[in-house]
């Protein structure tokens, strides 16, 4: 199995959203490494791997939700540090802001380089703010759009699909255009976090049926098919290449600050291969747990995943869970 890439990041942020189908099970407490700490052994971590193994694509980032205390000096670091988030802002999970506090915003972003922002809308204001977990989250989010849009700052949006919000998949499309947005992309929630809970919503075929076709035309049908669909093809569940996470932790730290780049990347190659091993291969979780006729819609790597969980449910599985991106460990791609 080949790595092609590194990912260091430090989750040192907190989050003020409390969202369903959260990948880090956001909770308010924060994991990641002390910031300065972070930013010392990255940028050797950086260093070494760019002279040991310069085919690996490497990157820093500090994690999913934008409010760092100190983000002008942050996105300074990420600049320094080749990181593409230098340039790419995910706007979620920000603390409440007035007009006022939006337009200044983001106007030091624009100022320190950042090209476009990200924004994650779960559905109409009412639907979006419980998914969100917080009141008035929507609302922020227009504002930080209007403030954006005010000073010619592009943004796109995410919005995730389930069978709950799909009907409302429309109007929000309508209005994110409105607004302004760059580009709007639909997408279907995998089971990772607390993606698990959205397991009994997850969107089916038959959903789609309610989209306008220009809607419709914004998910990626070729990635996301039925689970039928897959399992008429299971060779495409084959990686053939893998991400390694290297994830900077108050618990880690202070061993990853004593260790060398290449011994800890070797370290989580050897996790990501014992991980696998412990696990029958696509073709034969398929062949336990599949649905012929199963319509609802993954990715095949979400799929995979899937029949991962509910064989880890049913049988020991001596390993840590390497889909927890809080921690250490791998995606195969």
């Amino acid at each position: 199995m080949q790595t092609t890439s590194v990912l260091i990041q430090s989750l040192c942020v907190p989050c003020c959203n409390r969202c369903r189908h959260c990948l880090l099970s956001a909770n308010g407490t924060v994991e990641g490494a002390d910031w300065d700490r972070s930013v010392w052994t990255a940028e050797r971590y950086l260093n070494e791997l760019r002279q040991q193994r310069p085919e690996l694509n490497t990157s820093f980032s500090f994690g999913y939700s934008m409010e760092h205390p100190k983000l002008r000096e942050a996105i300074r670091t990420l600049h320094r540090l080749g990181s593409p988030t230098a340039t790419f802002l995910q706007c979620d999970g920000m603390k409440m802001r007035n007009e006022t506090e939006c337009r200044a915003l983001a106007a030091m972003l624009r100022d320190e380089g950042i090209q476009q922002l990200n924004f994650t809308v779960y559905g109409l204001p009412d639907y979006h703010d419980r998914f969100a977990g917080r009141s008035g989250d929507f609302a922020l989010i227009e504002r930080m759009m209007k403030a954006a849009r005010e000073i010619g700052l592009p943004f796109t949006v995410g919005i995730p699909l389930t069978e709950e919000n799909v009907s409302q998949a429309d109007a929000v499309v309508e209005r994110m255009t409105a607004a302004g947005c760059s580009k709007t992309s639909l997408f279907i929630p995998h089971e990772e976090g607390r993606g698990r809970l959205l397991e009994d919503v997850r969107l089916r075929l038959r959903d789609l049926s309610c989209l306008f076709p220009a809607v419709r035309g914004l998910l990626n049908e070729t990635i996301y098919r039925t689970e039928a669909e897959w399992l008429k093809a299971p060779e495409l569940a084959e990686s053939k290449s893998r991400h390694i996470l290297i994830s900077l932790r108050k618990d880690n730290i202070e061993d990853y600050e004593k260790r060398s780049a290449v011994s800890v990347l070797e370290e989580i190659e050897a996790l990501d291969e014992r991980y696998y091993q412990a696990f029958p291969s696509f073709s034969e979780l398929a062949a336990q747990y599949g649905d012929p006729k199963g319509d609802r819609l993954y990715r095949v790597r979400d799929l995979f995943y899937h029949y991962r969980r509910l064989y880890a449910a049913a049988h020991p599985v001596d390993v840590p869970d390497l889909m927890d991106e809080t921690r250490s460990g791998s995606r195969r791609i």
